[in-house]
């Protein structure tokens, strides 16, 4: 397998990551020197993450068994098959955790 493809893919998310925590940084301290309580950054929501990771990974679950069942039983190949029924379900997945937490949202 040619994983080569990888290496800059990694090299520009660490880089990514390193700009954006010393500019989460520099405003948190920006915020400390005003006076300001750096709170605000954090995420006051009490919905359960659980509930939006389970949701995804049977989503993604029901994606690849229904990309295997389109492999198999039709002319389609395997590798569009499994990415578009993974993202399908995925994203099913990720709008019905949607629902759910405003049906929560508004019931609290």
């Amino acid at each position: 397998m040619n994983t080569e493809f990888l290496i800059p893919i990694a090299c520009f998310a660490m880089i990514y990551g390193i700009v954006y925590l010393l500019v989460r940084r520099k405003e948190r301290l920006a915020l400390i020197e005003k006076g300001i309580d750096a709170t605000i950054f954090e995420s006051s929501k009490n919905q359960p993450s659980s509930l939006k990771w389970g949701l995804l990974l049977v989503g993604i679950g029901a994606g690849i068994l229904l990309g295997k069942v389109l492999a198999v039983y039709t002319t389609l190949s395997e590798e569009p098959a499994f990415f578009s029924m993974i993202c399908l379900f995925g994203g099913i997945g990720l709008i019905v955790y949607h629902l759910i937490a405003s049906k929560y949202e508004k019931s609290v």
